[in-house]
């Protein structure tokens, strides 16, 4: 399995945990890696860092994505999906060695994937401003 698809797998834990706001985390990672049959050790190793490292810097990783939005916009308004893939695009670039061009690319691709069709030009306009800082 590679990066790219382990990062999907991450993804779509994350976004079903915005979903659910369940509360045992690391029984949800548990569940998730069982029910997709992720026998990989390295996309079980990132999937859980990603997904604890998001939860535990929660806050500044929310507060990245607030400090990056059009005035006139709430964190409310986000997608779920967009949440989501800035949520471990934040994550990646700033408390992982991964390349930020790298995270933005990855980024873009699940946008386009998953999410509206402007949500790539957003995702790409809030993780090049969160590089900047």
């Amino acid at each position: 399995m590679n990066r790219s698809a382990i990062r999907e797998q991450a993804f779509k834990l994350i976004y079903s945990l915005e979903i659910q706001k369940k509360e045992n985390i690391e029984e949800q990672i548990e569940l998730y890696i069982e029910n997709n049959n992720l026998t990989d050790k390295n996309a079980q190793k990132y999937i859980k860092d990603a997904v604890n490292g998001i939860q535990s810097n929660k806050e500044e990783i929310e507060n990245k994505i607030k400090k990056n939005l059009k005035t006139d916009w709430k964190i409310e308004r986000i997608s779920k999906i967009d949440l989501a893939i800035l949520k471990l695009a934040i994550y990646e670039i700033k408390y992982t060695e991964t390349p930020f061009k790298v995270v933005i690319n990855e980024a873009v691709e699940l946008a386009k994937k998953y999410g509206e069709d402007t949500s790539k030009n957003f995702i790409n306009g809030i993780l090049a401003s969160v590089v900047k800082e």
